[in-house]
């Protein structure tokens, strides 16, 4: 188990001395004069492209010269098929209608208080 530690402390020196060297060389890269102007060379012409032979073209046969395609065989005639006759549909029952008014509740009057003497 030490030796885990261990190292766990040698991978996390060994990782701030990297980024350490690493903050001081941008710190030099921002520090350096500013480049100087480097001279503006001109460059040669370009070289002249030759004429080169154009291919010919071949020429291909006219579609008219071609055998004409062969013709499909037609499709055999399939027998026809029986119609299957369903039986009717049975009829849905009628839905009971809801009422739509609300029954208004009774008042209740509250019960005779006794008399007193």
């Amino acid at each position: 188990m030490s030796s885990l530690n261990c190292f766990a402390l040698v991978f996390f020196v060994a990782l701030s001395f990297s980024s350490i060297d690493v903050g001081l060389a941008a710190r030099h890269l921002q520090q350096l004069p500013p480049m100087p102007t480097l001279p503006t060379t001109t460059l040669p012409p370009f070289p002249s492209i030759p004429n080169l032979p154009q291919p010919s073209i071949r020429s291909f046969p006219r579609p008219g010269a071609l055998p004409p395609l062969p013709t499909m065989p037609g499709l055999p005639t399939l027998p026809s098929v029986p119609r299957a006759t369903l039986p009717p549909l049975p009829s849905m029952p009628s839905i009971p209608t809801i009422p739509t008014t609300i029954p208004s509740i009774p008042f209740l009057s509250p019960p005779p208080s006794p008399s007193s003497p």
